[in-house]
C-alpha cells in the first residue's frame, strides 16, 4: 500500500487508525516517522514519504515520533493472511528466530538460502531480517524501559542486544533519546506508569509486566474470549476476574498471561521466568487473539452475501481465536473429536496433571504447562480412556510432533502442511481444518462438516450440505474462517459468550 502515494496521503490528513500498522509515514523536514493517525498536524504532502516498515524508516535515518508512537501499532494484517515466503518470514520475525538463531537459522527454517530471503523481504519490506529484529529489539527495550525498575543492563540483554553500547546506541537512534530519558519522561505522579498504554510495573507479582496490546476496531469480544474460556484446559487456562489466564511454554522459560478485553485495548499482565521471552511472548498472545486483523476489510467482504450481512452488522469485529502453542492446539483437535467440550478438557486435563511441567501460579489456579510432544510420546496407548482408532490417532501425531517429521510451526507452508495432516490415521477435513484455522492461521480455513455450521446456514436459508455450502462460501473468501465465527455465534452454545 505504501507505493500508493494518492490512497497514503488521504490516510493521513483524515488521521485513520485503521491504516495503522500497514505503512508509515515519514516527514522529510523533521526526520520523524509517524503512525497514519497521528494527532499532529498533517505535513504537507511533499514532505511526506512513506515506508512499509519501521524498520524501512529507521534504516533511512527517521526516528520515531514520540507523540503517536509508532512502534505501538498493530502488526500489519498482511502477514497473518498471506502464506508467501514474505509472510512467513515475518512472523518467524515476530516469534525472535532471528535473535535466537541468526538470519541462517531464518532461512533454514524456510527452506531458502539467506540470499534469497534477505533480497524478498527488502524488496517487499525495504528492510532485512536484521534491521527488522533490530527495530522489534528496540520496541521490547522500549517496554521494559518504560513498564519495569530493571538497570539498563538487564534491559539490553533481555531485549536481545549483544551489548550495552548497541542497546544505548540503538535505542538514541530510533527515538532520539537515550534509555535513561526515556524512563525520565514517564509522569512522576504516576510512579512507573507509562503514558501511551505500553504499560506499568505491577506490584503483586515479583516481575510481572502490564501491557496494553493495540487492536484495529471493531473487536467484538464474545465469540474471542468465550471460546477460550469455554474449552480452557483446567491447571493450563481459567477465566477469573475478568481474564482469560493461561501458561505459556516459551523458548527461554515460562510464562502466565492474563488477557482483559477492554474498548480500546487488551490489557495483557504477563508474569515470565525470563525476561528474554518478552517479545514472544507478546507475540504469541497478540497471535492467540487474532489483533492483527483488519476486520473493516473482512466484515465488508462478508457483507456482500445479503444472507450474511444482518450477523456481520449485528456484532461487527470477530475475530478467530488461534492459540499461542500449535503443537498443543493440534493434540486438544484430536482429544475433542466426537466429543463434548466437556468431555476434551477432561481429556486434555488428565494429561496435563500426569505429563504437564508444574508451574507456580500466585495469583490463581494454573497448575502447569501443557506437555510438550516429546513427553507425550512415551505415553502408554492403554493408559488414554478413548477407542482404539483414536489412540492410533493421537500416538502417531505426537510422535511425529516429537521426532520433528511434522512441523505446525509459524514458518509452515498451509497447503503442505494440510496434505501432511491428511495422511496421518484418523485426520478428516474438520480436525485438518480446524487445525488450519486456529493453529496454523490460515484465514480462509473453513468446515463445512461441522455440525453447528450446517444447522446455522440451514436456518439462514444457506445450502447446508458440505458441497453445495462450500460452493456459497466461495463469495466469503478469503476470509472463510471469519464467516465460521459468524455462523457460530447462531448458537447458544458458551463459546459465543463473554463469561461473566
Amino acid at each position: 500500500m505504501h507505493t500508493d502515494t494518492e490512497r497514503c496521503v488521504r490516510a493521513v490528513r483524515s488521521k485513520d487508525a485503521r491504516f495503522d500498522g500497514w505503512f508509515f509515514t515519514a516527514v522529510l523536514t523533521t526526520r520523524i516517522y509517524c503512525r497514519p493517525s497521528c494527532p499532529v498536524v498533517p505535513p504537507k504532502p511533499e514532505n511526506m514519504t512513506f515506508y512499509p516498515s519501521a524498520a524501512a524508516c529507521q534504516q533511512a535515518g527517521f526516528r520515531a515520533c514520540k507523540r503517536c508512537r509508532p512502534d505501538t501499532s498493530p502488526g500489519s494484517p498482511e502477514w497473518n493472511q498471506r502464506a508467501d515466503l514474505v509472510a512467513r518470514a515475518m512472523r518467524l520475525v515476530a516469534d525472535g528466530v532471528v535473535d535466537r538463531e541468526g538470519v541462517p537459522g531464518l532461512a533454514a527454517r524456510l527452506g531458502y538460502s539467506t540470499r534469497q530471503v534477505e533480497r524478498q523481504l527488502f524488496a517487499e519490506l525495504g528492510a532485512g531480517p536484521l534491521a527488522l529484529a533490530r527495530a522489534q529489539r528496540a520496541q521490547t527495550a522500549r517496554v521494559l524501559i518504560e513498564t519495569t525498575p530493571l538497570p539498563m543492563a538487564e534491559i539490553a540483554f533481555a531485549a536481545g542486544f549483544a551489548s550495552i553500547r548497541t542497546f544505548n546506541d540503538t535505542v538514541r537512534e530510533v527515538f532520539a533519546l537515550s534509555p535513561s530519558e526515556l524512563r525520565d519522561r514517564l509522569p512522576k505522579k504516576n510512579a512507573g506508569t507509562t503514558t501511551q498504554g505500553a504499560g506499568a510495573h505491577a506490584g503483586g507479582t515479583p516481575g510481572a509486566l502490564t501491557l496494553r496490546l493495540p487492536f484495529r476496531t471493531p473487536l467484538n469480544p464474545d465469540n474471542l474470549f468465550g471460546h477460550l474460556a469455554a474449552t480452557a484446559v483446567p491447571g493450563v487456562e481459567e477465566w477469573r476476574d475478568g481474564a482469560y489466564r493461561r501458561t505459556l511454554r516459551l523458548p527461554y522459560g515460562h510464562g502466565i498471561v492474563a488477557l482483559t478485553p477492554r474498548p480500546d485495548h487488551i490489557a495483557c499482565r504477563l508474569t515470565l521466568s525470563d525476561l528474554r521471552d518478552l517479545t514472544v511472548a507478546i507475540s504469541r498472545c497478540r497471535r492467540l487473539l487474532d489483533l492483527d486483523a483488519d476486520p473493516v476489510a473482512v466484515d465488508d467482504q462478508l457483507r456482500t452475501d445479503p444472507l450474511l450481512a444482518p450477523l456481520v452488522d449485528k456484532a461487527p469485529g470477530r475475530r478467530v481465536p488461534r492459540t499461542v502453542d500449535e503443537a498443543e492446539f493440534a493434540v486438544r483437535a484430536v482429544l475433542g473429536q466426537q466429543v463434548s467440550t466437556a468431555a476434551a478438557r477432561t481429556h486434555a486435563a488428565r494429561l496435563v496433571t500426569a505429563h504437564g511441567d508444574p508451574v507456580d501460579d500466585p495469583e490463581g489456579g494454573l497448575t502447569h504447562l501443557f506437555p510438550a510432544p516429546e513427553a507425550l510420546a512415551g505415553v502408554d496407548p492403554e493408559a488414554l480412556a478413548m477407542p482404539r482408532t483414536r489412540r492410533t490417532t493421537f500416538t502417531t501425531l505426537v510422535a511425529q510432533l516429537a521426532d520433528g517429521s511434522l512441523n505446525l510451526g509459524v514458518e509452515t507452508d498451509w497447503t503442505e502442511t494440510r496434505a501432511r495432516l491428511l495422511a496421518l490415521p484418523g485426520f478428516g477435513p474438520w480436525t485438518v481444518d480446524v487445525i488450519a484455522m486456529r493453529a496454523l492461521g490460515d484465514p480462509d480455513a473453513f468446515l463445512p462438516t461441522d455440525l453447528g455450521i450446517r444447522r446455522a446456514a440451514q436456518e439462514l436459508g444457506l445450502p447446508s450440505t458440505p458441497a453445495a455450502l462450500t460452493s456459497r462460501a466461495a463469495v466469503w473468501r478469503p476470509w472463510r474462517a471469519y464467516a465460521v465465527q459468524y455462523l457460530w455465534a447462531t448458537d447458544s452454545h458458551p463459546i459465543n459468550f463473554l463469561p461473566v
